[in-house]
């Protein structure tokens, strides 16, 4: 799934991204270190794997409507 990087704090490695409906989804360290990524700026594209209700597996917590990010990497073409 792709999405829009919204806020990054480098210190905790944690921030939100904006799906393409606009909807901010959280994420956390451990998704942030297992994409590989040194830092990360509002604005750019990502890919990310969720968890959760509308994602791949079921009963996580995170976003909202119980979508959790557990992979956060730039989005390549």
């Amino acid at each position: 799934m792709q999405a829009t990087a919204y806020t990054y704090d480098p210190e905790t490695r944690s921030g939100q991204v904006l799906l393409d409906d606009g909807t901010p989804v959280p994420f956390d360290a451990p998704a942030f270190d297992k994409g590989g990524l040194r830092l990360l700026r509002p604005g750019q594209r990502v890919r990310i794997e969720v968890e959760g209700e509308g994602g791949s597996e079921g009963g996580s917590e995170g976003g909202k409507d119980g979508r959790r990010i557990t992979l956060v990497t730039l989005q390549t073409f």
